[in-house]
């Protein structure tokens, strides 16, 4: 297919936002891309149909919403109308989990794109993509994860194009031919904060960082803490990333020539990643470079694959830690927190590979232990090894 024949579907296929969810049934499926890639027209209009009456329920999967779905398809003036099923909890909708609005599907997102694949029929996936080009090919940007494949697998797929959106290298290209419907929304993203580290986060960050060696492939987790860690990293030579999340702090050692890559067992050279976030400079460093590369979620995080990667060391940050050595990081204060995402994909897969190591870190807290005996304080974690 040549570019002209790539830009006629594409004008063919281009609708309002509005035309593109006309057709969407009750009861219909939907899942759409998380963090920078939430589909802001999209939902807007999905969101106008359920408050008119025209669509009378919707069922929705999705992960930790941004302000624009909590205000539009997620607003609590649609709870009779719409039935969502969370994929991993946020502060966002931590609260909606609470309370029972929303459900909680427990998952390893590697495993995510297969509970997709073999689950309900996915009726409608929307995302935001980067802008067509010349041989007719969206990218995914910053967000592949598993709605790379709810769009492959949707009977109605629909694209945001968005020109802020970074073109992004590796298995992350959807065709024009292979979408229902395109719409155009050039609109800025907001800067996705940066993890803000508490007092204590640079003595475990710096006792973090001695573990981590010149020429290790590395993987952080989200947070302050983690990202605390790149501030300890600057010496370092050679750094490799292969990463869920691939973080602002991230992108600098990239930038600063800390981490090349040049000693990778697996796709050297290359910054590997299935999720990222950040500001319009980090994006800017994404767009159309080759250095970075996306995958799918199935991909990223599984087990075998991270293990091929000598000496990666992957960091995590957990909620609590009991006596017996047991991590906690989704559950505090009888309610779901967080979600199993894609820790204990990295904590298994980094055990596995040659001269790996999983590193779990934990704030000092004092606690009250109750087994029977005098009370007192808990043992303080900071920073453990496995």
């Amino acid at each position: 297919m040549d570019a002209s024949d790539a830009a006629a579907i594409y004008c063919d296929k281009l609708l309002s936002a509005d035309d593109a969810v006309a057709p969407i049934a009750d009861g219909s499926l939907f899942i759409f891309g998380a963090a920078l890639a939430e589909p802001q027209a999209v939902l807007w209009a999905l969101a106008n149909r359920l408050r008119a009456g025209e669509l009378k329920r919707l069922r929705i999967m999705s992960g930790p919403p941004m302000a624009c779905a909590l205000d539009s398809v997620l607003a609590l003036g649609l709870a009779d109308c719409v039935e969502r099923i969370s994929t991993f909890v946020g502060e966002g909708d931590r609260g909606l989990v609470s309370v029972g609005l929303d459900q909680y599907l427990p998952n390893h997102f590697h495993q995510l794109p297969r509970l997709i694949e073999e689950g309900p029929p996915v009726d409608v996936a929307a995302t935001v993509v980067s802008p067509m080009d010349g041989d007719g090919y969206f990218s995914f940007g910053t967000n592949n994860d598993s709605i790379s494949t709810a769009l492959r697998c949707a009977k109605r797929p629909i694209v945001e194009v968005n020109s802020f959106m970074p073109r992004v290298h590796g298995d992350s290209r959807l065709h024009v031919s292979a979408v229902a419907a395109v719409v155009e929304n050039h609109s800025p993203f907001p800067d996705f904060a940066r993890g803000v580290p508490e007092p204590n986060d640079e003595i475990i960050a710096r006792s973090v960082a001695a573990m981590i060696a010149d020429g290790d492939t590395i993987q952080l987790g989200v947070g302050g803490l983690p990202m605390a860690v790149c501030a300890f990293l600057a010496e370092r030579r050679d750094l490799g990333i292969h990463t869920e999340f691939l973080s602002a702090a991230m992108v600098d050692l990239v930038t600063q020539g800390v981490a090349t890559g040049a000693r990778k067992s697996l796709h050297p050279g290359k910054h590997v990643f299935t999720v990222a976030a950040g500001d319009r400079a980090m994006l800017d460093v994404l767009h159309d470079n080759p250095a970075f590369e996306s995958y799918p979620v199935s991909y990223t995080n599984h087990q075998a694959v991270i293990a091929r990667n000598d000496n990666l060391v992957s960091v995590n940050s957990v909620l609590e830690v009991d006596l017996l050595g047991q991590a906690n990081a989704e559950f505090l204060a009888g309610h779901q927190f967080s979600g199993s995402g894609g820790q204990l994909d990295y904590v298994r897969g980094a055990y596995d590979a040659r001269h790996g190591k999983s590193i779990l870190v934990h704030r000092r807290r004092d606690r009250v232990v109750h087994l029977g005996v005098p009370r007192r304080p808990s043992r303080r974690h900071t920073a453990s090894e496995y």
